[in-house]
């Protein structure tokens, strides 16, 4: 039993030192069978993505022609044509950097490929680097040179050339105007140039145009894949036009591609503050809670001391707060440093509703004419300008408020409770005996009977707020109230009241 087991061992061991010996061999045909057939079915599939590659292409779906290429340049890394298929999608997407890879790789394939050599070239044209842009152009000119693409497109790079030095010539003579008239030639020419951009820019800045200083800066970012200096550059201007929202979105993009930058981490912070503060006082400016609006108002004052227009917005919120809270004094103060840094409608009205709860007629008209020439439509203003005039007139008259001892913004259960004080006061029966505290009563009691009529129906109490009396007969709106007829013979003639506090 041993010695057959022994055998039985030696002759595997044997069989296995054969096969040692003849394993790479082995291993080798293996591997060239396998490559044999991998390469035939890969060679298919590369067909079926190139078709289905053009497919796409053709319905304008890039995404799904780009994913196909992709896999055909897979299977076949040496194929010039799909490089410059695939480039096309590439350049389809703006995506030029992707597509001037593609196409430097056809060129390495293929150096004679005219219509490569132009597409590189333009490219090259459109990000303004001309001396690339030329050497391509002349290059396929060579190869081809009644090629009527590259001889037009050659032809605009000396004019792009001027236009840019041009620029640059009136901006160092601080002509910024002329400078920006050039550099929009030039960028005609190269659109995807972010260093135009960039320099147009600043330009707008020296001009003091944010708005399109801004813009330009976007769309410099938006041209470069890895822009650190950008998205910080957009962010503080952002920040410093008061845009702090935006100005976060931005920052966040440039600690996306370096997430410790020495610069863009510590104004991140300050950003992220301040910007909690202002939508944190919008957010109860909305639900009518005016002491926290307030609050965090003064919380972005209090980070925030030299950016002007991060200030304004804090006293912009202030205004509008205090206003609604009915904070006269605070509001107005509020409105008039806002209105410092911008004439801006809303806050002329802001103040003007102050200026109106303090019964100041004529400073509250002067506001809305304000904001009126500022927007001549402005809707809000002139419903208020209407409003205050009216009240103007209406102060002449009786106050229903006024007469109840009631504020403008008192409930219905306020205005009933302080009417059944007042009529229980000056009830007529309460003067029997004297005359003529009496006769005062009676017209209280009328007045206090009223204002009761008006202030709990809400249409009546809509159109005493804009200004018209709705029970004064001169406007033909209404008269006195459908219980007063019993009233009319005050005078020479003694009677009961009979009222219920209703």
């Amino acid at each position: 039993m041993y010695q057959g087991d022994f055998t039985t061992y030696s002759m595997d061991l044997a069989n296995r030192n054969v096969l040692m010996k003849l394993s790479p061999y082995l291993i080798f045909l293996v591997m060239e069978l396998f490559f044999k057939v991998s390469e035939c079915m890969t060679q298919s599939e590369i067909d079926r993505h190139l078709e289905l590659g053009k497919q796409y292409l053709a319905k304008g779906q890039l995404g799904d022609a780009l994913s196909h290429y992709h896999l055909a340049l897979e299977g076949d890394p040496d194929n010039y044509l799909t490089y410059f298929k695939r480039g096309t999608v590439y350049l389809a997407l703006g995506k030029a950097k992707s597509a001037l890879g593609d196409l430097d790789k056809v060129l390495e394939l293929k150096p004679d490929f005219t219509a490569a050599r132009i597409s590189r070239g333009s490219i090259h044209l459109k990000q303004a680097h001309y001396d690339l842009a030329q050497l391509d152009f002349y290059n396929a000119l060579k190869t081809d040179p009644y090629s009527v693409e590259a001889n037009d497109l050659i032809q605009k790079i000396d004019p792009a050339k001027e236009r840019k030095r041009t620029a640059e010539y009136y901006y160092g003579h601080n002509d910024y105007n002329s400078a920006i008239h050039y550099l929009n030639e030039a960028i005609e020419i190269s659109p995807w140039a972010a260093e135009l951009y960039e320099f147009r820019s600043e330009l707008h800045m020296l001009n003091g145009d944010d708005i399109a200083a801004i813009s330009d800066i976007k769309a410099a970012t938006k041209l470069q894949s890895d822009n650190t200096s950008g998205y910080l550059k957009l962010a503080q201007m952002l920040y410093k036009a008061g845009h702090a929202t935006e100005a976060l979105k931005s920052i966040r993009e440039c600690l996306k591609l370096d997430p410790e930058h020495k610069d863009c981490f510590p104004f991140y912070k300050k950003i992220k503050k301040v910007e909690k503060f202002i939508v944190d006082a919008e957010q109860a400016l909305e639900v009518k809670d005016y002491a926290e609006c307030v609050e965090s108002a003064n919380k972005i004052l209090k980070n925030e001391k030299e950016v002007g227009n991060i200030i304004y917005e804090a006293k912009r919120l202030l205004c509008s707060c205090y206003s609604n809270d009915e904070q006269t004094s605070e509001a107005i103060a509020a409105c008039s440093d806002a209105l410092k840094f911008n004439e801006d409608p809303n806050v002329y009205c802001d103040r003007a509703e102050a200026y109106l709860q303090s019964e100041l007629y004529d400073d509250a008209i002067r506001d809305y004419r304000s904001a009126l020439e500022v927007d001549s439509h402005f809707e809000r203003a002139k419903e208020g300008l209407q409003k205050a005039e009216n009240r103007q007139r209406q102060a002449e008259k009786r106050d229903y408020y006024k007469i109840l001892g009631v504020k403008r913004t008192a409930t219905k259960k306020e205005i009933t409770k302080a009417y059944r004080k007042m009529a229980q006061k000056w009830h007529p029966d309460n003067y029997q005996n004297d005359e003529k505290m009496k006769k005062i009563a009676e017209k209280k009691f009328i007045d206090i009977a009223a204002a009761k009529e008006v202030l709990t129906d809400d249409e009546k109490r809509r159109q005493f707020d804009q200004g018209e009396d709705p029970l004064d007969p001169e406007s033909g709106k209404g008269g006195m109230p459908p219980n007063f007829h019993h009233f009319q013979s005050f005078h020479g003639s003694p009677f009961q009241f009979k009222f219920h506090f209703n």
